[in-house]
């Protein structure tokens, strides 16, 4: 097996669902050794959510990859000293619990951080662990109403919708896991000490906003719901074909979008003074939509994709599972991984990615059952290495 970047870096999960556990696999992905502390009987909810093989989630396969599982019931002194003895031999300690939840277990940051000072805690919460709304119960959903994502998902004069995955929690995960390896490196290479890295899912979904915040305070603008366009970018929309499907057309740059109009038989648009540039384009988007629709709405979706594919114009079809699962790229990169759970049966998964040149990721072990590495944790004095 080739090194991994965080290979010897210890990982305490104390969290349940997504945000924290999503954090906890992608360090897990790259070597780190990742104790999940579950509660007793009922295990993480997420063993238990949208379809299930053998009385456990499939996407409980994915999320808890290369974990081991440890039962303790946080509730109890016995619990609670059990992960003092834990963190005090860990490196990372991830949690997503309301805020002031840890405090009341007897681990709150200024407990850990004095019985472990290289320690490094993540704590997930909906509004983080201060503020007047910190002590308010958080959802992924909420997370994205308040950093503004939701607003604008849908389309015009309809109901906000979601993105038909909790992208807010995972948002949120990638935003912590960048805090940990910041952290790392700062304790390691710079000669520090751990620290707290206190990440709101509503701050994680607001950083991703573009110029939501200074286009209203420098032009009073509200940016709001567009379907399926890129406001004020032009063009870049999907478009129906003659086959009742659409294609998704990027020709917003200055060149892509001569050579569009040309493959859409539209020279005269390509020559037009007034759409050399994406502000003119942008006046004119519902013209150039149309235009661009007219020509797609009479040819196939292979037959526009071909054509656009030839002149370098970046297009493409709308993916389902079933087109992921069996696309040539995909496979090409090692992102549809086969891999086998706890009860011997095959299972496609997401790959790991980043692609890592010299420490490349990999899937080590799959997702534990409930309590599985309890004994072999717990039993050893101090924190037993990575079982690969």
């Amino acid at each position: 097996m080739s090194p991994q970047a965080l290979q010897g870096i210890r990982v305490l999960e104390l969290g349940q669902l997504i945000a924290g556990p999503f954090a906890g696999k992608t360090l897990g992905d790259f070597g780190a050794d990742v104790i999940k502390i579950e509660p007793p009987v009922t295990g993480d909810p997420l063993r238990k959510w949208r379809l299930c093989r053998n009385g456990t989630s499939v996407w409980w396969e994915v999320q808890s990859r290369n974990k081991r599982s440890v039962v303790l019931d946080l509730r109890t002194e016995e619990g609670q000293a059990a992960v003092r003895q834990l963190a005090a031999e860990a490196d990372v300690l991830i949690e997503n619990f309301k805020p002031g939840t840890m405090e009341s277990w007897g681990l709150g940051w200024d407990v850990l951080h004095a019985l472990n000072p290289r320690l490094i805690m993540l704590r997930l919460s909906g509004y983080g662990q201060t503020g007047p709304y910190a002590s308010k119960p958080g959802f992924g959903i909420l997370g994205e109403a308040m950093g503004g994502l939701r607003h604008l998902t849908g389309e015009p004069g309809r109901v906000p919708v979601r993105t038909g995955v909790s992208i807010g929690d995972s948002i949120a995960a990638l935003h912590g896991v960048i805090g940990v390896l910041l952290a790392l490196y700062h304790r390691d290479a710079r000669g520090g000490t751990g620290q707290m890295i206190d990440v709101a899912l509503y701050e994680s979904v607001f950083n991703l906003m573009e110029s939501l915040l200074p286009e209203y305070d420098a032009f009073g603008v509200v940016r709001e719901r567009a379907g399926s366009a890129l406001p004020g970018i032009a063009p870049s929309n999907a478009y129906r074909c003659a086959d009742e499907s659409y294609v998704l057309i990027g020709g917003n740059g200055d060149s892509i979008f001569k050579r569009l109009m040309h493959a859409i038989e539209r020279p005269d648009m390509a020559q037009e003074a007034e759409l050399t540039h994406n502000d003119g384009r942008a006046r004119h988007s519902a013209r150039i939509d149309a235009a661009i629709e007219a020509w797609t709405s009479t040819r196939p979706l292979a037959t526009v994709l071909q054509v656009l594919d030839a002149a370098h114009v970046p297009a493409g079809k709308i993916y389902t599972a079933a087109d992921i699962a069996s696309d040539p790229q995909y496979l090409s990169r090692e992102m549809i991984v086969s891999s086998t759970d706890r009860h011997g049966q095959p299972l496609k998964v997401p790959g790991i990615m980043p692609k890592m040149s010299a420490t490349p990721g990999a899937i080590r072990q799959p997702a534990p059952q409930l309590g599985e590495h309890t004994d072999e944790v717990m039993g050893q004095s101090g924190w037993p290495g990575a079982s690969c």
